[in-house]
């Protein structure tokens, strides 16, 4: 089993990602209100001067998905519907998708 995380910056298109996860067969995710160092940096402008120029985007926030799913096949699929919707995630400013081994799993059904 792994865990997939998902920290998507188009918060727009959370409702289309989680309908084609499902459509898959991932029936559960818990979903995070989540933002990052740039978006810190961003509020803290006057602390950090110059350093704002580094951070480009600064986007009100993020959302994490995170969903345990039971094998690379399913993370596979997963990752192909994600940048069906949001586009290839090698390109900046999409966001980040990552997976953990989970080696004891319970509660589950």
């Amino acid at each position: 089993m792994y865990l997939m995380i998902l920290v998507l910056n188009k918060t727009e298109m959370l409702d289309t990602i989680l309908e084609k996860l499902y459509q898959i067969g991932i029936t559960g995710a818990t979903i995070y209100d989540s933002h990052g160092m740039g978006r810190t940096i961003c509020d803290k402008v006057t602390l950090f001067g110059g350093w704002r120029n580094m951070f480009t985007d600064c986007r009100t926030g993020n959302k994490t998905i995170m969903s345990v799913v039971d094998d690379e096949e399913m993370v596979d699929k997963a990752l192909s519907v994600i940048e069906e919707v949001i586009g290839d995630l090698e390109m900046a400013g999409q966001g980040i998708f990552f997976t953990i081994p989970l080696h004891q799993v319970k509660g589950l059904i």
